[in-house]
């Protein structure tokens, strides 16, 4: 795996990653995690004095009823090229964007991008997914993406166990299925997953072959599962020893 150096100019770029010894002390005392959710597989996380956008999207296809993501943040990372989990063009000021697999470093922040395959057929149709793997809040994070390929073993060795799995469960041609998800689940032993690019009253008919979150929750009896609203907070104190279910509600 690649390690990358980030290297940022200016006080500007700085500030913006929340380094100020007060606020990072203030936030270690309260600790805790925010996660908020803009639909498909884009979240907006903040924690430690930093946030963190994953996949922004362009509304279109499955996406065609929500709107673009529209939030200030000093991180973004996204899983492919592709305008579902990669449309950068409108973000909110100017943040670092990764994109490509390896070890991010920034002043002791470390992220992690695993990369995986796009499809069934070993990334031939739609290439590269990179799931994403940091530790914010004082919860470990994991974000797979457009995963659709079995994670190996050498990708779960350095995903770990996860405190919140932010998880594919749709199928189509480039996430997981019901099925695969649940596979992922109990490889991976998360204590929360978050379902993430299931069929929602925001797709376009026409042009989406994904399924509704119900597929995937119908295969997991004997997992707790719950609606929340389209954003929770959570702290290392307060997540569950076993695996449970949110399942997060566009706003």
């Amino acid at each position: 795996m690649k390690r990358r150096e980030l290297i940022y100019a200016g006080a500007g770029l700085l500030a913006g990653w929340g380094l100020s010894l007060v606020d990072r002390e203030a936030q270690a005392q309260s600790g805790g995690l925010s996660v908020q959710y803009f639909g498909h597989s884009c979240f907006l996380l903040s924690g430690d004095g930093r946030r963190i956008l994953v996949n922004p999207f362009r509304p279109g296809g499955c996406t065609a009823g929500y709107a673009a993501p529209q939030a200030a943040a000093d991180l973004v990372m996204i899983s492919s090229r592709l305008l579902d989990e990669g449309a950068v063009d409108g973000l909110v000021g100017s943040p670092r964007i990764l994109f490509e697999p390896g070890v991010y470093e920034l002043n002791g922040f470390q992220v992690q991008g695993i990369g995986m395959d796009h499809d069934d057929v070993k990334g031939r149709r739609f290439g590269v997914n990179v799931a994403w793997k940091w530790q914010q809040g004082g919860v470990n994070i994991l974000h797979l993406g457009g995963a659709a390929a079995p994670i190996t073993t050498e990708q779960q060795i350095l995903m770990g166990r996860p405190d919140l799995l932010l998880l594919p469960v749709g199928g189509g041609a480039k996430a997981f299925t019901p099925e695969e998800a649940r596979a992922a689940v109990l490889l991976l032993n998360p204590k929360l997953v978050v379902p993430t690019q299931y069929l929602t009253a925001a797709a376009d008919p026409a042009s989406c072959d994904i399924l509704p979150v119900d597929s995937f929750l119908s295969l997991m009896s004997g997992i707790p599962n719950q609606q929340v609203g389209s954003s929770i907070t959570l702290s290392a104190s307060d997540l569950p020893s076993s695996s449970q279910i949110r399942v997060m509600s566009y706003s």
